[in-house]
């Protein structure tokens, strides 16, 4: 796989409360493109990164509907990948690629 399509599949990092707890747990977490696959993600992030990649989870969370005065919109589906890292690696998410 070419390194723009890793640039494809990886949307951007989660740095959030929940995000940031399961890195205790050596996990990252990704929100990544609708069509990605478990090893197209995989090897995404260890060709961008340069680690070793244990496990790839994914989920998709559904748009909500949302209203703000007299408008309703919706959100839209996103999909996120929660990796687990071998031991002993390791990604800091908030410096950039």
């Amino acid at each position: 796989m070419s390194d723009i399509r890793h640039y494809d599949v990886i949307v951007s990092p989660v740095i959030t409360e929940k995000s940031t707890l399961v890195s205790d747990n050596n996990q990252i977490v990704f929100n990544v493109a609708k069509d990605a696959s478990k090893p197209e993600i995989k090897a995404a992030v260890e060709g961008l990164f340069g680690v070793k990649v244990k496990a790839v989870n994914t989920l998709v969370r559904k748009g909500k509907i949302k209203r703000f005065r007299n408008f309703s919109g919706k959100q839209k589906d996103v999909k996120k990948a929660i990796v687990t890292l071998a031991e002993g690696q390791s990604v800091d998410v908030t410096t950039g690629v």
